[in-house]
């Protein structure tokens, strides 16, 4: 339920009179493209400039250049996560899309209900999954067709590239406003006023234990012990480029369990081998073939 992008409005920093060229903006674009496979353009400088000029005069450093060298070096390893996280944008909501939570409520939590009650493992992942509304959601959806899912072997992973929004997400305080497409018999029943504010809620126990929030690089390492019985990924592959979409496509699906859920944005399609593997089932939404499936002759777009 996030978009991690570098777009959004362009408003310069107010007394920033450092100047961004084009060399320092190639030197900041394949760091962030060789640190989160995020492509930037040229024609994202001024967008660039705009978030990073207040890093600059925090850090008090003069020159983009410097910068540049800083964030380059061991010593600013740190300020490349702040980097990366200035530079991203989470546009995200409970519930988005919501068909994506009504069809998972219909087809899919039935079967996997019937494999928690046989004493199975689920495990779901919520890659991407910013401020923290996608795996909530997906909490939420679970609990109100198994309320007492807490005593299965059921848990839901929620990764994010940036450090900063997972602590957001993790303290799982929200506003009213955000709170506006949860129903509000699952609003009264999981969220309590936080004593921090009137008009925040805080997310409940009940969803809470179900989720482990980790930060997780997609193209890097994954390093998980079993595959996914549905992985929900949203908006987050569309800002990398052709040859990353498709490998991070492909390790989705070798991720999954035989006939498991990946679940995309609106505007995503699996491509190359994640698309021969996979059969389209619903909006956006892919289910993993049987090994010994053989593809249909697909009239879908994937």
């Amino acid at each position: 339920m996030t978009t991690a992008s570098v777009s959004g409005p362009v408003t310069p920093g107010r007394g920033a009179s450092r100047e961004l060229s084009v060399g320092d903006f190639r030197r900041i674009a394949a760091l962030l493209l060789s640190e989160a496979g995020i492509e930037l353009t040229e024609g994202k400088l001024p967008l660039v400039h705009s978030r990073l000029s207040a890093r600059l005069r925090s850090l008090r450093i003069k020159s983009y250049g410097d910068y540049c060298d800083y964030i380059e070096s061991d010593a600013g390893k740190p300020e490349r996560l702040e980097m990366l996280s200035v530079l991203t944008t989470n546009v995200t909501r409970f519930f988005r899309e919501p068909h994506h939570f009504e069809f998972l409520r219909k087809k899919r939590i039935p079967e996997l209900v019937d494999v928690l009650k046989r004493g199975g493992q689920v495990r779901i992942w919520s890659a991407g999954c910013a401020s923290g509304e996608e795996p909530y959601s997906l909490a939420l959806t679970f609990l109100q067709e198994m309320p007492d899912i807490a005593r299965y072997d059921f848990r839901i992973l929620a990764s994010d590239i940036d450090p900063a929004i997972l602590r957001a997400a993790a303290a799982g305080l929200y506003t009213e406003r955000s709170l506006s497409q949860v129903p509000e018999e699952q609003r009264r029943a999981h969220f309590t006023r936080a004593e921090t504010g009137a008009d925040l809620w805080s997310v409940g126990p009940q969803m809470r234990e179900l989720i482990t929030f980790r930060r997780l690089n997609l193209i890097g390492p994954w390093p998980f012990t079993r595959p996914f019985d549905v992985i929900m990924c949203r908006n987050v592959v569309i800002y990398f480029g052709p040859e990353t979409k498709a490998d991070i496509w492909a390790r989705f699906v070798d991720q999954l369990t035989p006939e498991g859920w990946l679940i995309t944005g609106h505007s995503e399609r699996l491509t190359d081998d994640a698309a021969r593997r996979t059969e389209l089932i619903h909006t956006t939404t892919y289910r993993r073939r049987p090994a010994s499936a053989k593809p249909k002759e697909d009239t879908a777009c994937h």
